[in-house]
């Protein structure tokens, strides 16, 4: 009797042990700072001239991963040959941007083959004027469903990315509320942060209302109309960059923050631009 209470006491302890480490690695990923990457559309004219000298630059201001937008200069969308220069720069495909034609029946094979020899998991459809048409944006959700569920099987999601059309006043809410409400929890709703604050709304409310469903975000400035004294770089801006990155974190589950640039200030290359921006992130993630 004895031997069998401590048989119990023993495996009541294994139990509650690794209960307790379990919890411990789930809170561990759920505060874990996500990896910062750059959209390539912000140097999209260096990348069609130089893609691996390009990528180089990025890869030496220290940036770990790459969201691509369609453009692959020399490689002329030779998968295997960007996975190289990938893999030689210990960059990672945090993502890519894709028209909605890319996934249609008859291109979607094609387009998901070129991305999982990338290793790229996210597919984000960045415009569609559906989403904010009365009709066209039921089409949009009904796709974007299609998609999820088609793309599950192979361990890939599928995206969408707002501009400030998305969040024009629709059925009591706005386009992006309908779209996030009526489509699957595994749609990813990647913000674009400068459009939803120059369309005048708080990033960090859309984030808490869908947790979950930001795994990457776009972290850009788009100062809204009117503003002095600011320039569109990350630290020189309006928002609030610390306290989104901890709703993001904590809540929204990203795992990317992809730094974009479409406006350079004061003369800046883009290059340059996109380097003040990472800089001015950088330090501000160091008071996380």
């Amino acid at each position: 009797m004895k031997l069998l209470t401590i048989l119990i006491s023993g495996v009541l302890t294994l139990s509650i042990t690794s209960c307790a480490q379990t919890r411990d690695r789930e809170n561990a990923m759920s505060t874990k700072t996500p990896q910062i990457s750059v959209q390539l559309w912000s140097v999209k004219d260096e990348v069609k001239a130089d893609f691996k000298g390009t990528l180089k630059q990025l890869a030496d201001m220290g940036f770990t991963g790459v969201e691509f937008a369609n453009e692959f200069g020399e490689f002329s969308k030779d998968a295997k040959l960007v996975k190289q220069v990938l893999d030689e720069l210990n960059l990672k495909g945090s993502g890519a941007h894709l028209s909605a034609e890319q996934l249609n029946e008859v291109n979607f094979e094609k387009t998901v083959s070129f991305y999982q020899t990338l290793g790229v998991n996210i597919l984000i459809i960045p415009w569609d004027d559906r989403a904010w048409h009365p009709e066209g944006v039921k089409e949009l959700t009904d796709q974007l469903n299609m998609l999820a569920k088609k793309l599950a099987p192979l361990n890939m999601k599928i995206g969408y990315h707002n501009h400030e059309h998305e969040f024009n006043a629709y059925e009591g809410m706005t386009y992006w509320d309908y779209l996030a409400k009526n489509t699957d929890q595994a749609v990813v709703l990647q913000q674009d942060v400068g459009w939803t604050t120059y369309a005048g709304k708080n990033p960090i409310d859309y984030v808490e209302r869908y947790p979950g469903r930001t795994l990457t975000t776009h972290y850009k400035v788009r100062l809204p109309k009117g503003t002095k004294g600011k320039l569109p770089i990350i630290g020189q801006d309006t928002i609030d960059w610390l306290a989104l990155s901890k709703a993001n974190i904590a809540v929204g589950g990203s795992l990317w923050f992809v730094v974009e640039q479409e406006e350079y200030p004061n003369g800046l290359t883009p290059l340059q631009a996109i380097e003040k921006s990472k800089k001015g992130l950088d330090k501000i993630l160091k008071q996380l």
